[in-house]
């Protein structure tokens, strides 16, 4: 490969978390699903989608649900989670989506695309690639999968017999694992993390989170051969945060430090939350927008952490910043 294509590749990847490389559209126009709410767009796919089984719920039929819920810069939150009433979840999934295209959106789940194609009275789920759809397998027990066809509920929702796990992932790399959940409790949120592959401790470690977990991802960020896992989380002012671990050795994991950014007066100048969080190759990289007297500016701040040893644990340090105007176009 040449450079210059390699740049273009490395550029993509840079403003697709930036300002998001969009895909060529075919020439056929599909409109938008979307209503206007109080003068504000919404697209029309949030809700409840739910298999054939939840009409006959009482009956003691299983059923499974998906979740749609809006997060920041256009992003869908998909939760799957099943009937666990009388028995334990069949099937418990979670993931951001970016849109990719009218009425579709697209997340990687360990590395493989995956498509949420909607439509006025459903979503289905299916992976890019006919031949990666056994990775939808893994969330279900029984030899089922999360791929299919789900239909919207228009009436009220009747979530009393669903899994109350909020959130739900398991990541791995480099032949180890993490299994991530957190359950909502009477003291705010619990984030449990139960690693699995090391060789000396494998105990499973918990966080009290006064907030939500939004998302979380694995990689190997000081390319030591071994993986740091990363859980980003949101506070009910809509500020964000890391919890994160590495991997000593491939034997036990410590917590990382992730600074205050209120300790940075230069990169928290205009900060009011609303964060999001993001791995670039081996950078964390966080962009927020910048206020000015309670109003957004319509400029993004990106902040650049970099994964270094200090005297006590592995700390992120900040390495580069920038500012950019919101949905500006890409430059060639």
């Amino acid at each position: 490969m040449s450079s210059k294509p390699r740049l273009f590749l490395f550029a993509c990847t840079l403003n697709f978390f930036m300002l998001g490389c969009k895909p060529e559209q075919a020439s056929e126009q599909v409109e938008p699903l979307a209503a206007t709410v109080n003068d504000t767009v919404v697209p029309v796919v949030l809700g409840s989608y739910v298999t054939d089984g939840y009409e006959r719920r009482i009956d003691g039929d299983d059923w499974v649900a998906v979740l749609v819920t809006a997060r920041e810069n256009g992003k869908l939150a998909i939760a799957v989670r099943s009937r666990a009433d009388k028995k334990s979840p069949t099937c418990t999934f979670n993931t951001l989506a970016d849109e990719n295209g009218p009425n579709s959106y697209k997340a990687f789940v360990n590395g493989k695309p995956v498509l949420f194609i909607f439509s006025e009275s459903s979503v289905s789920i299916q992976t890019e690639k006919d031949e990666d759809s056994g990775i939808l397998n893994f969330y279900c027990s029984g030899g089922a999968s999360i791929a299919g066809e789900y239909k919207k509920v228009t009436d009220s929702f009747d979530n009393s017999q669903l899994d109350k796990t909020l959130f739900t992932s398991v990541l791995m790399l480099q032949n180890i694992g993490f299994n991530i959940s957190s359950l909502q409790e009477a003291t705010g949120e619990k984030l449990t993390i139960l690693p699995f592959g090391l060789t000396v401790d494998d105990r499973a470690v918990t966080h009290q989170i006064q907030g939500t977990v939004v998302n979380a991802e694995v990689e190997d960020l000081n390319s030591d051969g071994f993986p740091e896992v990363l859980i980003y989380t949101q506070a009910p002012d809509g500020k964000g945060d890391v919890i994160g671990y590495s991997v000593n050795n491939g034997k036990s994991m410590s917590q990382i430090s992730f600074p205050e950014i209120s300790h940075n007066p230069e990169i928290s100048s205009g900060y009011q939350g609303k964060d999001e969080f993001s791995i670039v190759e081996t950078t964390l990289a966080r962009r927020f927008p910048i206020f000015l007297d309670g109003k957004e500016t319509g400029r993004i701040r990106q902040v650049e952490y970099k994964l270094k040893d200090g005297e006590a644990s592995r700390v992120f340090t900040v390495s580069n910043f920038t500012e950019y105007v919101q949905n500006a176009s890409n430059l060639d």
